[in-house]
Order: structure tokens, then C-alpha cells, then sequence
């Protein structure tokens, strides 16, 4: 895995150049958001256990034949191993957010989902609706201002955003 200032020198040092302007700038935007991404992650994490929890509710509720005789989350057995997917997801996607970089969630994470939940016969499209419902509850908490560092966090919102998307995506 590397963060975002390993991977633009890894790659600035792979061409033999030196890093350029607009490298340097984007990297200064993450330093100035700093704070606030640790603020990211630590309320993601922090409330990881209602984030899934909830959003596993609301998808059941949704979707109620998955917890009904012969649904994949029937038994509690099936009904902890999605809780664990669920969790894992969220868990590298806050790896993703303070790294400032996808390749965490896609190496370790996302590469061969997909095919794994088609083996198990999981619906994709199922796992992405709890993903996307993760990542509604976690911009809303964000979102709220409370033990925040002040600024503007709409690019922070905009890239966790991006990484349940990516997640959601992978699966179906």
C-alpha cells in the first residue's frame, strides 16, 4: 500500500523526474486537509459498528427475502458472514480515505469479489445496495460539524464518495 505521497514520488522516481507543480500542489492540499481527513476516518471509525448494523436494517427491511428461509443472510451463521463482508468494506475504505488512495481497497479488498459472492451465489446487486447504505450513513456523519476541524470538507465527502462507490461497483 502506499499513500499518496509514496506513490507520486514512486512515480515521479520510475520516470527520473523531478516531482512537477502540480504535483506538489496536490500534495499540499493534502497536508492543509489533514486534520480534517483524521477526522474523516476517526468518525467512520468510531461508529463503524452502527454504520454497518444500520445499514444492514435498512437493507434487510428493503429487501426482506434475504432474511427469510432460503435468502443468503437466513441463519445466523449467513447473517454474521455479511456483517463481516459489510465491515471489512467499510474498514478499507477508511484505509483508502486516510491513505488518500484506492489501492488498499482495490489489492486487498475488491480484486475478486465480484467472482467470489458469484461462487457463493451472493447477489451483487444486494451487496452494493448495504454498500451504498454505508455510505450514505457515513457522509452524514461527516457531514455533522461536531468534532470536526473547521473548513470545508466537501472534497473529503467527495472522495469517501468515490471509494464506497468504487466498492459498491466491484461487487455487482
Amino acid at each position: 500500500m502506499l499513500d499518496a505521497f509514496a506513490k507520486v514520488v514512486a512515480q515521479a522516481d520510475a520516470r527520473g523526474e523531478f516531482l512537477s507543480n502540480t504535483q506538489i500542489e496536490a500534495l499540499e492540499k493534502i497536508v492543509v486537509e489533514g486534520n480534517k481527513r483524521l477526522d474523516t476516518v476517526n468518525k467512520i471509525n468510531s461508529n463503524a459498528s452502527s454504520i454497518v448494523t444500520n445499514s444492514a436494517r435498512a437493507l434487510f427491511a428493503e429487501q426482506p427475502q434475504l432474511i427469510q428461509p432460503g435468502g443468503n443472510a437466513y441463519t445466523s451463521r449467513r447473517m454474521a458472514a455479511c456483517l463481516r463482508d459489510m465491515e471489512i468494506v467499510l474498514r478499507y475504505v477508511s484505509y483508502a480515505m486516510i491513505a488518500g488512495d484506492s489501492s488498499v481497497l482495490d489489492d486487498r479488498c475488491l480484486n475478486g469479489l465480484r467472482e467470489t459472492y458469484q461462487a457463493l451465489g451472493t447477489p451483487g446487486a444486494s451487496v452494493a445496495v448495504a454498500i451504498q447504505k454505508m455510505k450514505e450513513t457515513s457522509i452524514a456523519l461527516v457531514n455533522d460539524a461536531s468534532g470536526v476541524s473547521p473548513g470545508d470538507c466537501s472534497s473529503l465527502i467527495s472522495e469517501l464518495s468515490i471509494y464506497f462507490d468504487r466498492a459498491a461497483t466491484a461487487v455487482v
